[in-house]
């Protein structure tokens, strides 16, 4: 293709969810309803992580920092998904999307690597129970969080320093709800097989094995529970399983979107719900406000703030 004769791209046009008006209201509401408790939920935990003196352990340390990633990839897509539903110029600048782009590998490349953290504080705290506190070190959980987000900068700049620069013309449709780079890439005006090879062993590879590594964690730490209490492992598995089914449901649709071959990849738009929109409203419920010592913090501090205000 001759670039000189063809139009630059300065927009895209996210086509999202099709459907009646009916449809793309319900679709709105539902979208809000949703966004608005993640917003809540997470912040709920990150206030109670923060001022409650009962939470100081390093287990809720990693669940706040989680509860914020969750927050920050929720709003790089949610509003404007939500917003768009009700537009009829589904536009978004060049500019704007390779924001969301970067955004969104940063947070959920950062999350990823979080999460492994808290699968080894789990490990640590079932398998070494007496050696707990010395190994999960106010030093060590610091240097967790900062490779979190170290991982998650070096993996949407190694990608993104390649994308930027890539020349659009002419067509400009993206057939979901906001920019991604599997769809993003193939509106380039060049060829784009190597990067596309490059993007599924970054984004796809990082998933798989970020995927892998939690499966055998949770693995061993069931394998140890039930060789030492055969009382605690149904509690485990319950807690387990409900944990492996929001890991499923996050790192399954980035597997298959990134570590899939471009040419086969539809732009499935309910995987993509599922980890930008229900994971982040599931983390909370089932990491952290089903637990029993999270419930008894944000109760007493209800309580607190309750007196607190009947005194003024």
């Amino acid at each position: 293709m001759d670039l000189r004769n063809a139009s630059m791209v300065t927009e895209f046009i996210l086509l999202g969810f099709s459907g009646p008006w009916e449809l793309q209201v319900f679709f709105f509401v539902t979208f809000t309803l949703i966004y608005g408790a993640t917003l809540m939920g997470n912040i709920l935990i990150i206030l109670t992580v923060t001022f409650s003196s009962a939470l100081r352990s390093p287990m809720y340390f990693l669940l706040g920092n989680l509860s914020f990633l969750d927050l920050c990839l929720s709003t790089v897509t949610t509003p404007k998904m939500i917003t768009d539903l009700l537009a009829e110029h589904r536009a978004i600048s060049l500019w704007g999307c390779m924001a969301q782009m970067f955004f969104s590998h940063f947070f959920g490349g950062a999350e990823m690597t979080l999460l492994i953290a808290m699968a080894f504080d789990r490990y640590v705290a079932i398998c070494k129970p007496l050696h707990y506190r010395t190994i999960m070190s106010h030093r060590l959980l610091r240097g967790l969080v900062v490779l979190s987000w170290i991982t998650g900068f070096i993996h949407t700049l190694s990608q993104m320093v390649l994308i930027i620069n890539l020349p659009f013309c002419n067509y400009n449709v993206i057939d979901n709800m906001f920019c991604d780079l599997p769809l993003v890439i193939k509106l380039a005006c060049i060829e784009t097989y190597t990067l596309e090879l490059f993007v599924i062993a970054d984004s796809g590879l990082l998933s798989l094995i970020c995927f892998i590594l939690l499966l055998i964690s949770y693995t061993v730490i069931l394998v140890t529970v039930r060789q030492r209490s055969s009382g605690g492992l149904s509690k485990a598995l319950s807690t387990l399983s409900a944990h492996i089914i929001v890991v499923t449901l996050f790192f399954g649709p980035c597997i298959f979107i990134y570590a899939w071959p471009f040419k086969s990849f539809s732009g499935n738009k309910i995987l993509v719900v599922f980890y930008t929109v229900i994971t982040p409203l599931l983390n909370p419920l089932i990491y952290t406000l089903r637990n029993q010592k999270m419930q008894e913090a944000m109760r007493k501090l209800h309580s607190q703030n309750v007196r607190s205000m009947e005194v003024f």
